[in-house]
């Protein structure tokens, strides 16, 4: 962990409070009825090792998908990502999606996050390739479908930065987004996620 992350890590606390008092990264938006047209469980994604991660076997699970990256404010959160995924790791799955698409805060490659987030997090979710989340021609294709409502029935919200969150039932349906200062140990998300 270079001395900016273990700033960062020692803030991140201090950071999302202040987020919360200033109202910035905190919104998160609710789906109730919306289907998807492209259904998510025939979706698939590349992980960080090269595999093929077939979301036919999230059949079942709750699932938050998160787009990630080592060297932000919010990189503390892997802390409680990992503290979420030990807590519900029977009806929740969480997939980490590395992207440097926020002013360069993800340069390594995908062994060096994978490093990363085991050595200093103790992250055992699943990560994914490194991609791009934000739209434009190389987006990746999980974040097409979160991010077009003619796919996925309601949401066009893009992430607004590392760590946006969006969470898909159990029948593949997208409920909830929620911004980079929503905690993924917050009472909002926890509550969703036991429902």
């Amino acid at each position: 962990m270079t001395t900016r992350q273990k700033l960062l890590k020692a803030v991140y606390p201090a950071w999302i409070a202040f987020t919360k008092v200033i109202g910035k990264n905190n919104d998160a938006f609710t789906n109730e009825h919306a289907k998807p047209a492209v259904p998510f469980h025939t979706l698939k994604a590349v992980m960080n090792n090269g595999t093929t991660y077939d979301f036919s076997q999230l059949k079942g699970k709750k699932v938050l998908l998160v787009n990630t990256a080592s060297d932000c404010g919010y990189t503390g959160q892997y802390d409680d990502l990992q503290k979420l995924h030990e807590k519900f790791q029977n009806k929740l799955v969480i997939l980490g999606f590395p992207a440097n698409d926020f002013k360069e805060q993800e340069k390594g490659s995908d062994e060096d996050i994978a490093a990363f987030c085991k050595i200093n997090f103790g992250v055992t979710f699943p990560l994914m390739k490194k991609s791009s989340v934000v739209k434009h021609k190389d987006q990746n294709e999980i974040f097409q479908w979160l991010t077009d409502s003619t796919k996925n029935g309601w949401n066009n919200k893009m992430p607004t930065w590392n760590f946006s969150k969006y969470l898909v039932n159990e029948e593949g349906v997208l409920t909830h987004y929620f911004d980079p200062s929503v905690s993924p140990m917050s009472e909002q998300v926890i509550k969703e996620v036991e429902k």
